[in-house]
């Protein structure tokens, strides 16, 4: 028998994505009973079962589904002719993608950076504040829940190698160099995420904009970056700007 609890703990300490299908009611004859389970990879290995057959392989290529557009399926089959089965019941199962939180790289601690990472708590982001300057985190106090990261500002590589990239990556560059910001928004644009957000102005986008075309030869220049950030929701503090910066995050996650 199948130890549920410690095979999704270890899905989970892998960080690995999963979709957990569960059978939540059946009607009439059926090749599974309620609470019947399978937790179906990304390669489509399976463990668990919910009956076999036609009915298992549909539910397999919805959890791919689920965990490709990480949301929740909910689906009802009259298990007949379609199923090569005669006997007529009906089965309705749910799938649950796990283990596919959104994680948040934010380059520059400094004071709306701290803000924003404070505000996270608590929700379902997981927050990394990263920053080049030595030493800089010392005299910061933060909530054990945001992991920290030093970079080394004469070593581009570990900018890059601090951030998990994918469909779950969420990028901010609020740093306090310009040019670093320029370096940052050029990588993450080569690299995938679900949003990639920069602090300034729209002068700067434009900046940027142009030398990401021209000698960068990124063709869609600032096109599929957030700048400004943050909703427009007034207040110039940053804690302010935090908060509206914070809601937009969470408006991104949320309208998935």
């Amino acid at each position: 028998m199948l130890n549920w609890v410690e095979l999704l703990s270890g899905f989970k300490e892998k960080q690995e994505p999963i979709a957990l299908v569960t059978v939540t009611k059946c009607l009439g004859s059926t090749p599974c009973v309620v609470s019947s389970r399978m937790i179906v990879t990304q390669n489509k290995t399976i463990f668990g079962t919910i009956g076999g057959g036609k009915l298992e392989f549909k539910a397999i290529d919805e959890a791919i589904i689920a965990i490709n557009e990480n949301r929740i399926i909910e689906s009802t089959y009259t298990l007949g002719p379609e199923f090569e089965q005669c006997c007529g019941g009906k089965v309705e199962f749910i799938i649950e993608p796990m283990n596919q939180s959104p994680e948040l790289f934010l380059f520059g601690a400094g004071h709306i950076g701290v803000e924003i990472s404070k505000l996270l708590v608590d929700t379902p982001f997981k927050v990394n504040l990263i920053d080049s300057r030595e030493d800089w985190f010392s005299n910061i106090k933060l909530d054990k829940q945001i992991n920290t990261i030093q970079v080394k500002q004469n070593d581009f590589k570990t900018f890059k190698d601090a951030v998990k990239w994918g469909s779950n990556c969420y990028v901010l560059v609020l740093t306090h160099d310009h040019g670093i910001d320029f370096d940052l928004i050029a990588m993450a644009l080569q690299n995938e995420t679900k949003y990639l957000g920069l602090i300034g102005s729209k002068t700067k986008k434009v900046r940027f904009n142009n030398m990401l075309i021209k000698e960068m030869n990124i063709e869609e220049g600032m096109s599929n970056v957030v700048c400004p950030i943050g909703l427009a929701i007034g207040g110039d503090t940053p804690k302010e700007i935090a908060i509206s910066v914070v809601a937009q995050l969470l408006q991104a996650h949320y309208n998935t």
